[in-house]
């Protein structure tokens, strides 16, 4: 563990109007007892994210505090607005250049890309939106964790709690991880073998593409419009 980290870590994350709430939930399961936990929008007003529930920031925007040890961004329904808000944009791109650590669940990741933070780093994100992260010089990797120096990223949704144990691994040891794990009883037993385009097969991916497809060609769009490279 490095030095450099407080024993009760600073963690901002952002969290905005179609948030997948998974990509929340997750990780913040795995590292709010560890960490002072920031949950950082524009306001204190509640949210509504992906699945209608209604969720409280914590922290506004201007009094989160600027050299946390770790940023997160989650992905969802709702990255396409985030990425043309000038105001959560700077918000990620000013956070992400102190924090120690920059990092992302789902396609959280194409948030940080499109703020510049991602360039010249292996990640991941949600299989269906992986491909775009080469337009913000991103090297895309196939992997439910990604590590590269500071950046650490989580694939889609559910990867949040593998994220959440590797983080929490990074910042205060692997013991505690492991510990965090048991307690939450972490031993993943789907009742399907299908969570990849690669085990699902052709058909049902199909199926999952044709109802995400209009907001993934409009994060498409944007992606080559802001492409970074």
């Amino acid at each position: 563990m490095s030095e450099s980290i407080r024993s009760k870590p600073e963690i901002a994350m952002l969290i905005y109007p179609g948030l997948n709430f998974l990509d929340l939930t997750g990780p913040h399961a795995v590292l709010a007892r560890a960490a002072n936990v920031h949950l950082v929008w524009k306001n204190l007003d509640l949210l509504t994210v992906d699945t209608g529930i209604s969720v409280k920031p914590t922290t506004r925007f201007e009094d989160c505090p600027r050299n946390v040890d770790v940023l997160m961004v989650g992905g969802g329904p709702g990255v396409a607005d985030v990425m043309q808000d000038r105001e959560c944009m700077e918000f990620i791109r000013d956070r992400g250049s102190a924090a120690k650590f920059v990092t992302s669940v789902c396609n959280g990741s194409i948030l940080l890309g499109a703020a510049g933070l991602l360039r010249g780093y292996k990640a991941t994100s949600h299989w269906a939106f992986r491909d775009l992260l080469p337009l913000f010089g991103a090297i895309p990797v196939n992997q439910r964790v990604v590590t590269d120096r500071n950046r650490i990223t989580g694939g889609g949704v559910t990867a949040g709690i593998d994220f959440g144990l590797t983080l929490l691994s990074v910042l205060l040891g692997e013991d505690l991880a492991k510990a965090t794990q048991l307690g939450i009883e972490y031993n993943p037993q789907p009742p399907f073998d299908t969570g990849t385009p690669e085990k699902a097969g052709p058909q049902i991916t199909q199926a999952v593409l044709a109802k995400i497809g209009p907001r993934l060609e409009k994060v498409r769009d944007l992606a080559r419009k802001m492409n970074i490279q």
